[in-house]
């Protein structure tokens, strides 16, 4: 495998190594550059995978300390977890369900089409679906998302077939198994899946995408692919002309380590990529790299979510098959007549027990929460992602007095519901309800959302340097060789899981790096 100095002022260095970290990484070897990816957690294989949640959650959790605040309820009962991501390599490509669906055309002008909102900090991306479309078509033959590319959908379990029939009454017309980057059948040299039901806990089998297997083995083939695990980003370096210079970085023994750079992107996720930047402030950026705009940080978003789960007098078995086993999809247009902007789907989810004993209804005891775990083999169960908004407000900024174990300020997550956000989840537990009761469910239960796992937003695309961070390509609009290839550079976030549009933005973001460094522009 390559390994290069810490000298050579040649290599495209990437801090995180998860959709988009390993995704441009690949891409970048593919086309002949250099490549070093510092990851800073450890690298865990198929093997180490460990099917039991709160082990594998010890295993590949960004457990490292955060603070929180804001009136969500997180910050209340998980006040050192705003977010579930892994840190490993592969990143939360390990931990995630394997959703995988594009945007639709609209929701790249939320601005455009949702009007001004009070309240919330609406742009339209400077992107549209037309010019992501082709990378779209990449990604998802490149992920072996079912339902395109000729590829067959999984087959239903239990869960999904009660969301079905519930779906059914309530008159929906779009549902199906989804469009998952989880192998139907052998492709790509991994096998199908075996429909075990741990999908969060690292797929065993292989069959669900992730970096950790795929790109990143494949970029490191070529010799130009260098991973770097437990080496922990600390700050950006720049020269005198402003450009990006090196990465400072903790290795696993904690020494500081300095690799120098032609190029820098930053794959951190949308909590430890402004975190990075903010904390890489010098006398030529004073406010942190790239934030002349004072956007870095800003802008945060995790989707509205909720779950419904519901009892059923009959067995159900909802933990059997893939964690998320289908979808609904009639919620996901702009219909302001419903009371709110964006939209939102229905998607079939089943948590553990443990996991579900811990979230669905924190701190909750006595005989109505121990009966409802009591029920636990006739649930079926839900989650809502819905669009929120953006608001400048919610962000990503450094805690004033806790630092991390090498001596750096730790991210502070603050986040309120924007109005339209409580009114999307209004009617999406109503509607969850309904669909369960319409098949029979004798009781049901709405829970609040968990620590988040869609993290978007806090260094956004814009068209102008003074609304965002980056521009069209994820490149920073203050610094010619500094980029972000994570879901942070998200200018909104959709009524659908991110990981295809991450892939789908590095494949791009890729094919324009690699010009510009043929034409010596970096």
């Amino acid at each position: 495998m390559a390994q290069f100095d810490l000298n050579d002022d040649g290599v495209v260095v990437i801090i995180g190594s998860g959709a988009g970290g390993g995704t441009l990484g690949n891409e970048l070897a593919q086309r002949g550059a250099r490549v070093v990816i510092l990851e800073a957690g450890g690298r865990h294989e198929i093997e180490d995978f460990i099917n039991d949640e709160w082990a594998s959650f010890t295993q590949l959790a960004w457990a490292d300390t955060r603070t929180t605040g804001g009136s969500w309820r997180v910050a209340r009962d998980f006040p050192n977890l705003p977010a579930w991501i892994v840190k490993a390599v592969g990143g939360t490509t390990t931990h995630w369900a394997g959703a995988s669906l594009r945007f639709t055309a609209h929701e790249f002008q939320a601005r455009t089409q949702y009007g001004a909102i009070a309240g919330a900090n609406l742009l339209d991306w400077p992107i549209t679906l037309a010019e992501l479309e082709p990378y779209y078509a990449q990604a998802e033959d490149r992920m072996g998302v079912t339902g395109t590319n000729g590829i067959p959908r999984l087959p239903g379990n239990n869960n999904y077939k009660v969301l079905a029939a519930g779906a059914r009454k309530l008159g929906y017309k779009e549902f199906h198994t989804g469009n998952m980057a989880i192998n139907s059948e052998p492709r790509a040299e991994r096998t199908s899946c075996h429909q075990l039901g741990f999908c969060f806990q690292g797929c065993k089998m292989g069959a669900k995408w992730s970096t950790l297997y795929t790109e990143i083995p494949a970029g490191e083939a070529t010799g130009r692919l260098e991973v770097r695990p437990n080496s922990m980003a600390i700050r950006i370096e720049h020269d005198a002309q402003g450009r990006a210079s090196g990465v400072v970085y903790a290795d696993a023994e904690g020494r500081q380590q300095r690799q120098r750079a032609r190029l820098v992107a930053v794959a951190g996720n949308s909590i430890e990529s402004p975190r990075l930047l903010l904390n890489s402030a010098s006398a030529r950026f004073p406010d942190g790299l790239a934030n002349s705009s004072g956007q870095v940080g800003r802008n945060y978003m995790r989707h509205t979510t909720g779950s419904v789960y519901a009892v059923f007098e009959k067995p159900v078995h909802m933990y059997r098959g893939t964690t998320m086993a289908g979808i609904v999809r009639d919620e996901a247009a702009h219909d302001p007549k419903r009371g709110f902007a964006g939209g939102y789907e229905l998607e079939t989810l089943s948590l553990g027990l443990p996991f579900l004993a811990a979230f669905l209804d924190p701190g909750a005891w006595g005989r109505g929460f121990t009966s409802a775990l009591d029920s636990y083999d006739h649930m079926a169960g839900l989650w809502i992602v819905g669009e929120d908004m953006p608001q400048a407000e919610n962000r990503v900024t450094l805690d004033p007095r806790v630092k991390d174990r090498h001596g750096m300020p730790v991210a502070s997550v603050h986040f309120d519901d924007h109005a339209n956000d409580t009114a999307m989840r209004r009617h999406a537990y109503g509607q969850g309800r309904a669909l369960y009761e319409a098949v029979g469910a004798t009781r049901s239960f709405e829970t609040t959302p968990y620590p988040s796992t869609h993290n978007l937003g806090t260094n956004r695309m814009s068209a102008s340097p003074r609304d965002g961070v980056v521009d069209k390509w994820g490149k920073a609009h203050d610094l010619p060789n500094l980029y972000v290839s994570d879901g942070s550079q998200f200018t909104s976030g959709a009524a659908c899981n991110p990981t295809l549009t991450i892939v789908a933005l590095a494949i791009r973001q890729a094919e324009h790096i690699a010009g510009r460094m043929a034409r010596g522009e970096v």
